[in-house]
């Protein structure tokens, strides 16, 4: 069975203990980083920290994002083409991390680690002050180096499980994560639905080997499809009805950071 107790606990791991012995859960915002604009990626997490979100996910762009839906692939084909670039975004991290409390997660595709340097990256990541990582397209054969370095340097790092990986597989992937798992709600890629995802069955599975948390995403959109998922998940990640609401904001003359502010407080009322 896997442990959240590491040698040390980083802020990740201690929101969740925090969390827990409340008897609460977790609301998990994804950002597309510099967007809707490039200098967005600060003012972004500092209202989503002030509409109730306890860790934001911070995705760096990549021109081929894994399991995005339409919405979230638009947006960082539109950071990169104003010109994303990763240094640029840790350093935006950095100027905010001492403003808010929250947990802060890169997701991050592995070949823009690679390109970089796995250490050279972790080690700039924790610098800046991320927390961890969402490593979404790592397969778990290839992601012990990735896992190891993060644990090595006090952070966390998540792979991802979908509906359709089996039991045994699902328990391996589950013990190579630090600090949450992340289970894919639903098959298919990310976008809105009208209707909750059914994680029960499989949220029961993984709590059978793992006594880490477990944050669901994929299509949630709603406090009544967040306060549903909560019932069984200890977080519940919102991605593309965020980012759809920013980026409408922006072309509508309105401030992306307050819409994603009163969203964030709308969604944070399904988890009471």
């Amino acid at each position: 069975m896997s442990s959240s107790a590491e040698t040390s606990t980083n802020r990740i791991e201690r929101i969740f203990a925090d969390l827990r012995a409340q008897n609460r859960r977790a609301l998990m915002p994804f950002l597309c980083a510099q967007h809707p604009t490039p200098d967005a990626t600060g003012p972004l997490i500092e209202a989503c920290a002030r509409g109730g979100a306890s860790i934001i996910e911070v995705g760096f762009p990549f021109s081929d994002p894994i399991a995005d839906g339409p919405v979230i692939a638009a947006a960082m084909h539109e950071a990169l083409v104003q010109g994303s670039r990763p240094g640029t975004i840790l350093e935006q991290v950095r100027a905010v991390r001492d403003r808010v409390d929250v947990g802060l997660v890169a997701m991050v595709s592995v070949s823009i680690v690679h390109r970089i340097g796995v250490e050279r990256f972790i080690g700039r990541a924790k610098e800046v002050g991320f927390d961890g990582f969402i490593f979404p397209d790592a397969p778990l054969e290839s992601s012990e180096e990735l896992t190891a370095r993060a644990r090595e340097a006090g952070l966390i790092a998540s792979l991802l499980i979908a509906p359709t990986t089996p039991p045994e597989r699902a328990a391996k992937i589950a013990g190579a994560c630090s600090g949450f798992v992340y289970l894919l709600a639903r098959a298919g890629i990310t976008g809105e639905r009208d209707e909750a995802p059914r994680i029960d069955r499989r949220v029961r599975q993984l709590r059978e080997v793992t006594d880490l948390p477990i944050a669901c995403g994929f299509g949630i959109s709603t406090p009544e499809q967040v306060r549903a998922v909560v019932q069984e998940a200890d977080a519940a990640i919102v991605g593309s009805a965020l980012v759809r609401r920013i980026d409408k904001a922006r072309r509508e003359g309105r401030s992306p950071t307050a819409e994603a502010e009163a969203f964030g407080r709308e969604l944070a009322g399904g988890l009471r």
